[in-house]
């Protein structure tokens, strides 16, 4: 934008930088995981409507168990719970930290949380979830939230929201 200066002269305005995108500040929530606590960002811009489903539900309780057939994940199994959610931001290959939620149709209705190398499939073949959700902070915990689950069994599950 150019503005014009008292003597007529142009001169450009600079944008004013914001140290931080407001709507990632109000996004960033605190998951608690068996005895670990992690920090993450909701990914508004990429998968709206599933985040928007999902903060409905906060503070969100739940189990989270080691996955069957996907590799190094923990999941939690919804059933046939129907969020009314289609498609967006999918993937098969979540990486380590990142949040998918399957939305259901040829198998149950599903969160997965990626702590390794995961192909995200059921017993019907591979499925594909809307990544909503990515741990920024207590990556080093993933590892062994992961093994926990495997060798010790269900661990409990939080999400809430942080200032």
């Amino acid at each position: 934008m150019i503005v014009a200066e008292a003597d007529g002269s142009a001169c450009p305005v600079r944008q004013r930088h914001q140290p931080e995108d407001v709507s990632i500040a109000m996004s960033r929530v605190k998951i608690t995981a068996g005895p670990y606590t992690f920090f993450g960002r909701f990914e508004e811009e990429a998968a709206p409507k599933t985040v928007a489903v999902f903060k409905k539900l906060l503070p969100y309780r739940e189990k989270i168990i080691h996955v069957r057939w996907s590799g190094e994940g923990c999941w939690i199994p919804l059933g046939d719970l129907d969020l009314g959610l289609s498609y967006e931001n999918h993937t098969s290959y979540p990486a380590p930290g990142q949040f998918i939620l399957y939305p259901g149709g040829i198998s149950e209705t599903e969160i997965l949380l990626a702590y390794g190398g995961v192909h995200f499939a059921s017993k019907l073949g591979q499925l594909a979830g809307n990544h909503f959700l990515t741990i920024t902070e207590g990556l080093e915990n993933l590892v062994p939230l992961g093994k926990a689950t495997l060798w010790k069994g269900a661990q409990d599950i939080l999400f809430e929201m942080v200032d």
